[in-house]
C-alpha cells in the first residue's frame, strides 16, 4: 500500500460493493465457522445451505462465513441478514435446519419463530437484546464473528489498517507509545504490566535489531481466548504488531502460536499474505520508508512456553526454559536484541486506540484497570463462551446476567480465574468487580482470562490437586523449587483426597507453597501454588473434613465416598446389578438389593441406572 488515499479508495470500492448487495435486495446468509462451531458440525451445515440455496435457485442471496460470535453454547450459529430487517439469529443449527431456514427465509419470505436465538422470538430485536450480550463491550472481539477472517477487503472496509496508516503518516514513534501509556492498556496476558511502559523501554534500549513478538500460546485449561481473535480477526493482530515495530523500531514481528490451532494457524496465514500483497508488510509501507514483516513459529504444547523468556527460548530452536531476569526481554531478547512480547487480546486492542484515541479507551473500566477484558466462560454454566466486558465487572453479573447461571439450580461455589495460576474466588465476592488489583487481592490473578465456574458439587480440594497436577506436570525442570516443590505438594494433595491426610499436611502445603512463590524461577513457577493458597484460604473447613472426619463434603473423592442402597426405596429391580461392572451389587428380584463395599470401585454407575433415588453415596 503505496498511500493512505490509495487505502481510502479501496476502503470506498468495498463498501460500495456491499451498499450494491444492499440496495439490489440481496440477502446473506452467514455459517460462523470458529472452532467450536466446526466441532459441532458448521462445516456440514454450511455445505447444506449452499447445497438448498443451488437448488431453490436462490441467485440473488450470498453465503458469507465468519469465525466464532462467542455464543459458543449455541453452535453451529448461522445468521440471516436481510435489508431493511434487523438480523436473525439462529442456534444449534443442523443441516436439516439449515435447509428449512434457506426455504422458509428466502422462498416463503418469513423466519422460523421457534428456533431464533433473540430473546423473545421478536424478529425485529437485534442480538444485543439478548442477556448474553447485553453486559457486553466489544472492543478486543468487535470484528470477531462479523467479517470473513479470510477476505483482507471486510477487514479494511470496518477501518482495518487504518491506525497503521495514522501512526506512520501522522505520529512519530513517541507518539505512539504515548498514546498506549494515556490509554492505560495493560498487558492481557498475565501479570498485567502497562503496555505503553513496556514499547518505551524497547524504545529507549540500544540495538541494530529489534523485535515484536506475539505471545498465542495460551495453554490455560478452557482458555480459547487468543484462538478466537485470530481465527476471527487475524489482522487485527497483523496491524497491531505492525505499529509497535513502528514504535520500537523492529523490522521483524514471530507470532508463536500451538500447533493445536490449525484454523487460527491457517487463518494467520492467508491474512499474512494478503497483508504482504496489499503492501501493509514487507518494504516502504505508506511510501514511509518502514520496513516491517513477520513471520509465524508453531509452539508444540508445552505449557511453560507461555512465559515470555521460555517462548523466546522456543524461537531461537532451544528447549523452551525461562530465564533469569534482569535483563528483561525489552533489553536483551530474542537473541540478545531488543523484543517486545504482547500476547493476542492485548494486541488486538492496538488498532482502536490508535484510531479513536487513548481518551477513548481509558474511559471505560476502573481506575487503575482500564478499557475491557476477554473471558472464557466455561465450567459449570449455561451459557460457555466468549465474553468481553468492561473492567470492573461484577463477578455476579458475568455468572448469572451473562453466563445464565448455575445449571440444574445448583449454587455457584467458585470461579477460578487466571488458569492453573490463578485462584478460586468464592460466592461470598459474587458482587466484586473484577479488575487487576481486586483479582490479586483475592489471592488470584486476571491472567488470560480463562474463567472456570464451580458448582456445589465441586470439591475444592480436588480442584486444587487438579491445577496443582497439571502445573506440575509441565513444570520444564529447569529450577528445584518447581520441580521438586510441586511434586512434594501434589503429593500431600493426593494424600488428603485419599483419606490419609494428616493435621501437619496443611501446615507444610502452606510452607511449601509460599517457599516456591518466593524462590521459583520464572512466573509459571511462582504462581503455581495460587489453586492450593485460595482453596486454604476460602475453604479450608473441605480440607479439614478430609483429614479429620475422612469424608469429602461434596462426594468427588472416591476413597472417601461409599456407596448404598437404601431398603426403603429399593424396588428390587435389579437394574443396578445388571450394570455394577465389578458385580459389587446383589439381591434378588423385588427384594432390595445390597453393595459389597470392599468389591464397589466407586464409579457411579449404579446411581446413573436407578430411577427411583435408591442408590446413594455418602
Amino acid at each position: 500500500m503505496r498511500s493512505v488515499d490509495e487505502l481510502k479508495a479501496l476502503k470506498e470500492k468495498v463498501l460500495k460493493e456491499m451498499s450494491g448487495r444492499v440496495d439490489n435486495n440481496m440477502p446473506t446468509i452467514t455459517v460462523h465457522m470458529g472452532t467450536c462451531g466446526i466441532a459441532n458440525g458448521a462445516k456440514d451445515v454450511l455445505t447444506a445451505v449452499v447445497d438448498e440455496i443451488k437448488n431453490k435457485s436462490l441467485t440473488n442471496v450470498t453465503v458469507a462465513q465468519t469465525g466464532c460470535p462467542g455464543i459458543c453454547y449455541e453452535e453451529p450459529v448461522v445468521t440471516v441478514a436481510i435489508p431493511g430487517q434487523m438480523p436473525f439469529f439462529y442456534g444449534k443449527v443442523s443441516p436439516e435446519k439449515a435447509k428449512k431456514i434457506v426455504t422458509e427465509h428466502f422462498v416463503n419470505n418469513k423466519s422460523v419463530q421457534d428456533w431464533l436465538l433473540n430473546s423473545d422470538g421478536n424478529s425485529t430485536k437485534e442480538i444485543s437484546a439478548i442477556n448474553y450480550f447485553k453486559p457486553q463491550k466489544k472492543v478486543a472481539l468487535t470484528s470477531c464473528g462479523a467479517i470473513n477472517p479470510e477476505i483482507i477487503e471486510e477487514y479494511i472496509a470496518v477501518d482495518g489498517y487504518f491506525a497503521l496508516a495514522k501512526a506512520l503518516t501522522e505520529m512519530t514513534p513517541l507518539q505512539v507509545i504515548d498514546t498506549m501509556s494515556k490509554s492505560g492498556l495493560r498487558g492481557r496476558g498475565g501479570g498485567g504490566f502497562p503496555t505503553g511502559r513496556k514499547w518505551e523501554f524497547a524504545y529507549n534500549s540500544k540495538g541494530d535489531q529489534k523485535y515484536v513478538v506475539c505471545n498465542a500460546d495460551e495453554g490455560d485449561p478452557g482458555a480459547f481466548m487468543d484462538r478466537s481473535v485470530l481465527e476471527g480477526t487475524p489482522h487485527a493482530v497483523i496491524e497491531a504488531m505492525a505499529i509497535a515495530g513502528y514504535a520500537i523500531g523492529a523490522n521483524q514481528g514471530y507470532v508463536y502460536v500451538r500447533a493445536e490451532y490449525p484454523v487460527a494457524v491457517a487463518n494467520l496465514k492467508t491474512a499474512i499474505n494478503q497483508a504482504r500483497e496489499m503492501g501493509f508488510l514487507g518494504k516502504n509501507i505508506f511510501g514511509k520508508g518502514f520496513d516491517f514483516d513477520l513471520d509465524i513459529r508453531l509452539g508444540a504444547g508445552a505449557f511453560v512456553c507461555g512465559e515470555e523468556t521460555a517462548l523466546l527460548a522456543s524461537i531461537e530452536g532451544k528447549r523452551g526454559e525461562p530465564r533469569p531476569r534482569p535483563p528483561f526481554p525489552a533489553v536483551s531478547g530474542l537473541w540478545g536484541k531488543p523484543t517486545i512480547i504482547n500476547n493476542v487480546e492485548t494486541l488486538a486492542n492496538v488498532p482502536h486506540i490508535i484510531r479513536n484515541g487513548a481518551e477513548w479507551f481509558s474511559a471505560m473500566g476502573t481506575e487503575k484497570s482500564k478499557g475491557t477484558k476477554v473471558f472464557a466462560l466455561a465450567g459449570k454454566i449455561n451459557n460457555t463462551g466468549l465474553i468481553e466486558v468492561p473492567m470492573g465487572t461484577t463477578l455476579r453479573t458475568i455468572i448469572y446476567d451473562i453466563g445464565g447461571g448455575i445449571p440444574n439450580g445448583k449454587k455457584f461455589k467458585a470461579a477460578q480465574t487466571g488458569g492453573p495460576s490463578g485462584g478460586c474466588i468464592p460466592a461470598e465476592f459474587l458482587d466484586m468487580e473484577i479488575d487487576y488489583d481486586n483479582l490479586i487481592a483475592m489471592g488470584s490473578m486476571m491472567g488470560s482470562g480463562g474463567m472456570i465456574v464451580m458448582d456445589e458439587d465441586t470439591c475444592m480440594v480436588d480442584i486444587a490437586r487438579f491445577f496443582l497436577e497439571f502445573t506440575q506436570e509441565e513444570s520444564c525442570g529447569k529450577c528445584p523449587p518447581c520441580r521438586i516443590g510441586t511434586k512434594r505438594m501434589l503429593e500431600i494433595l493426593t494424600k488428603i483426597t485419599e483419606g490419609k491426610g494428616t493435621h501437619e499436611d496443611i501446615e507444610n502445603l502452606e510452607i511449601l507453597a509460599k517457599t516456591i512463590k518466593n524462590t521459583a524461577l520464572c512466573g509459571l513457577g511462582q504462581t503455581s501454588p495460587n489453586p492450593v493458597l485460595s482453596t486454604l484460604k476460602y475453604f479450608r473447613h473441605e480440607y479439614e473434613a478430609h483429614i479429620y472426619d475422612k469424608k469429602c463434603p461434596s462426594g468427588v473423592c472416591k476413597k472417601l465416598v461409599n456407596y448404598s442402597i437404601i431398603a426403603e426405596k429399593c424396588i428390587g429391580c435389579g437394574l443396578c446389578a445388571r450394570n455394577c461392572p465389578v458385580d459389587a451389587i446383589s439381591g434378588e428380584v423385588k427384594k432390595p438389593y445390597t453393595i459389597d463395599a470392599e468389591k464397589c470401585i466407586k464409579c457411579g454407575v449404579c446411581i446413573e441406572k436407578c430411577k427411583f433415588g435408591a442408590v446413594v453415596k455418602k
